[in-house]
């Protein structure tokens, strides 16, 4: 599993390059740019992603020095830092959504549409399973 994850991130990495965005720094655009106008907290859009708060911290620093996002302190609740898209967020996400794109249909058409359909449906079903999310197996 370690080896295919591996491979898959390189191949979306490299596809991605020239907007000068890793996979999963356009997965938080991708999941912000899918929210509208709702703002998550850091903590919230950790659990959508499926990572923990140091990783997802790690990814939103570079984005927020492009002035991809913008974290903003939520008027409930101060100690909570809600993230927001920003326009040239937008622009990046329209940017690199074509790049995203043809590497989904590089991979399918190795693969083949139907088990790359099966593969993302066992790999969403394993990505929000609680019961895995346990210490003990």
């Amino acid at each position: 599993m370690r080896r295919a994850g591996r491979r898959l991130l390189h191949i979306y990495d490299t596809v991605l390059a020239p907007t000068g965005l890793k996979l999963c720094q356009f997965g938080i655009l991708s999941a912000l740019n899918g929210r509208g106008a709702a703002l998550p907290s850091v903590q919230e859009l950790a659990e959508e992603l499926v990572l923990d708060r140091s990783t997802l911290g790690q990814n939103l620093r570079p984005l927020e020095r492009d002035d991809l996002v913008t974290l903003l302190t939520d008027p409930r609740d101060r100690r909570v830092r809600l993230i927001a898209l920003t326009k040239s967020g937008i622009a990046k996400y329209n940017e690199a959504r074509p790049y995203w794109q043809a590497a989904q249909e590089r991979f399918e058409a190795v693969f083949g549409e139907d088990e790359a359909a099966k593969l993302r449906s066992v790999l969403l079903s394993i990505a929000y399973n609680p019961e895995l999310g346990k210490s003990r197996l």
